[in-house]
């Protein structure tokens, strides 16, 4: 049933039904008009030749009416004559009135008792007063309709008769309906005929359009190189040049979409920032690698496609107030890795707004924020410890010069040695500002190397020498080893000079009395040389490992102060290796020593300025 309903609402069913009513009511009125004016001309006809031969009829019976006599009889024998064999009309009916309105004489012989009687019908009395135009439809005793005229007889300017004549009609509406049938069977042969003519020309018409149909489907369904075959420059020839046009256009289009697709994808997939997107549920629908590295999430956006974000991101409940609320904003998470460290992650929602729809989805940005963090606290630590280091001296000196206004300076055992404290101290303040000058023009690379070509063995002696005196009142004993194969370096003698004086000196501080501390340099695996000193003192508790090359950082914060020392000295170090082009490592058991290694190449390369 659905498929017959479908069937007759194509175009090709509506139009075939379009074409044949169209003709069926061309047809139908011409056929009307048709028979409308053939039954009027045929009536107009049949009417007029009963005018004819009753004018005609009056006429001759005029010479036969009025006779008397011998005369008398012959004239009825005329009249009967012309009545039954001049005038005699297949199913019609002539009498021969009187002026009286008796029937003189009639053609048909069944009814011959007429003869005699009058007639009394209204032609015929309009006829006797003279009136010549007398018609009229009559139906007789046996249901045939007749044509009915009557004409007066005049004879010497008097009324001597009439003339009546009906006429059966029955032949006129035979030819009528016969030509009816005609018409009728003509209009089905012509209907039967522009049903044909409609079926072909409805299939040439809707055939391109089947076939657009078909090939649109085609472009739908993803086929982008459907194309139409151009059969002529009417309205369809036009309609599939548009479509040729518009699937051009169209790969055109996808075309550009696909290659903006793989530049968004090539973008999300390498950008350093972490990216989520989710639907107005809050459902994430995206997510990039960066992201699921982030997170520690296996797979990326197929294992977490429908998670909720809340969830995903572990943020508390009031955030979803603020997420449905559309405002952009950012927040700190904390997450962890599975070896135990934690990092933080900044993440920034930036809602996506549709004009008729609102809100439709959010985008959350993640960015790895931990290191930025460690910069921020690793600053403001320098600055507390610059603060700190400077604040203390300054203290010092100013209560100790107050002193000697208060009248030290007079005593003679105090103000020698208030006065020794604030030199002391002094010389505390210049060696931290020294040493945060060369910090800074390290840092800002504002000095050049001046590497030249360096004894090593000579170096390592002349740095032992600097320290003997300190290692004598000790006990400490050096040793010296020089690896094979090393000979002369380029580097800048009085930068490395620094750094072996920071690491000797901090391995005396640390080294009890009667210890050893070893000088070695040698050639490296890759090349490069490697000199390390190596003590045998308290050592450096590992929790203090990793931050011991920070800028102010100390294992004993007092003993190191005591001792004078800056907390700069490893910072300065690994700063000037890392200019020759190096690197620098500490290992340290506590209780046992450390060594501290730093290696350089041997020829003239690498590094940078200063």
């Amino acid at each position: 049933m659905n498929r017959l309903s479908s069937f007759f609402r194509t175009i090709q069913v509506k139009l075939i039904i379009i074409y044949v009513l169209l003709i069926l009511i061309a047809m139908q009125l011409i056929g009307v008009y048709f028979v409308s004016a053939m039954k009027t001309s045929l009536t107009s006809n049949f009417t007029k030749e009963l005018q004819e031969r009753a004018e005609l009829l009056s006429v001759l019976a005029a010479q036969n009416l009025g006779a008397t006599g011998e005369s008398a009889d012959e004239s009825m024998e005329n009249l009967r004559v012309l009545v039954n064999n001049l005038f005699n009309m297949n199913g019609a009916e002539i009498q021969v009135l009187d002026a009286s309105g008796k029937v003189l004489t009639t053609s048909k012989p069944s009814h011959a008792d007429y003869v005699g009687t009058k007639n009394m019908q209204t032609v015929v009395s309009r006829a006797l007063q003279g009136i010549r135009d007398n018609e009229e439809y009559i139906i007789d005793e046996d249901n045939v309709r007749k044509k009915v005229v009557a004409k007066p007889v005049i004879s010497g300017g008097k009324i001597v008769g009439a003339i009546y004549i009906a006429a059966s009609m029955s032949d006129l509406y035979s030819t009528m309906e016969r030509v009816n049938n005609i018409f009728i069977s003509g209009m089905f042969l012509a209907l039967a005929l522009t049903a044909v003519l409609g079926v072909i020309l409805a299939h040439a018409i809707t055939s391109p359009i089947k076939e657009l149909t078909r090939r649109a489907t085609a472009v739908a369904e993803g086929e982008f190189q459907q194309k139409m075959p151009m059969l002529g420059n009417d309205e369809i020839g036009q309609l599939s040049k548009a479509f040729n046009y518009m699937t051009s256009r169209l790969r055109d289009a996808l075309a550009q979409n696909e290659e903006e697709k793989e530049k968004l994808a090539s973008i999300l997939t390498n950008m350093s920032d972490g990216v989520i997107a989710t639907d107005e549920t809050g459902k994430v629908i995206l997510m990039n690698r960066r992201a699921g590295e982030m997170l520690q999430v296996e797979d990326g956006h197929e294992n977490v496609e429908g998670v909720d974000i809340m969830s995903l991101l572990h943020l508390p409940p009031e955030e979803r107030d603020v997420l449905e609320h559309g405002m952009m904003h950012s927040m700190i998470i904390k997450n962890g890795t599975p070896d135990g460290n934690e990092f933080l992650i900044r993440v920034t929602f930036t809602p996506i707004h549709r004009r008729e729809f609102g809100i439709i989805g959010t985008i959350a940005v993640l960015q790895d924020v931990t290191e930025q963090e460690k910069l921020e606290a690793s600053r403001r630590e320098f600055v507390a410890n610059v603060s700190h280091e400077l604040r203390t001296p300054l203290t010092t000196i100013k209560s100790y010069t107050e002193a000697l206004e208060d009248g030290a300076l007079q005593d003679p055992e105090l103000g020698p040695r208030f006065t020794s404290v604030i030199q002391n101290q002094t010389e505390r303040m210049i060696r931290l500002v020294t040493d945060l000058l060369h910090l800074s023009r390290l840092d800002s690379k504002e000095a050049l190397l001046r590497k030249q070509p360096t004894s090593v063995m000579e170096m390592l002696e002349e740095v032992a020498d600097r320290f003997s005196f300190q290692m004598r009142e000790k006990d400490i004993k050096p040793t010296i080893f020089i690896g094979s194969g090393v000979e002369t370096a380029w580097l800048d003698r009085d930068q490395i000079d620094q750094v072996l004086d920071n690491l000797i000196s901090n391995a005396m501080k640390y080294t009890p009395e009667g210890g050893a501390i070893s000088i070695e340099a040698r050639i490296s695996e890759d090349g490069q040389l490697a000199i390390s000193v190596q003590d045998n003192g308290i050592g450096i508790p590992k929790k203090d490992l990793d931050r011991i090359f920070e800028r102010f950082y100390r294992v004993d914060k007092a003993r190191s102060r005591n001792m004078g020392g800056t907390g700069l000295g490893l910072s300065i170090a690994r700063e000037i290796v890392k200019a020759h082009g190096g690197t620098i490592s500490l290992q340290s058991e506590f209780g046992k020593g450390t060594k501290v290694t730093f290696t350089i190449p041997m020829t003239n390369q690498g590094g940078e300025a200063m």
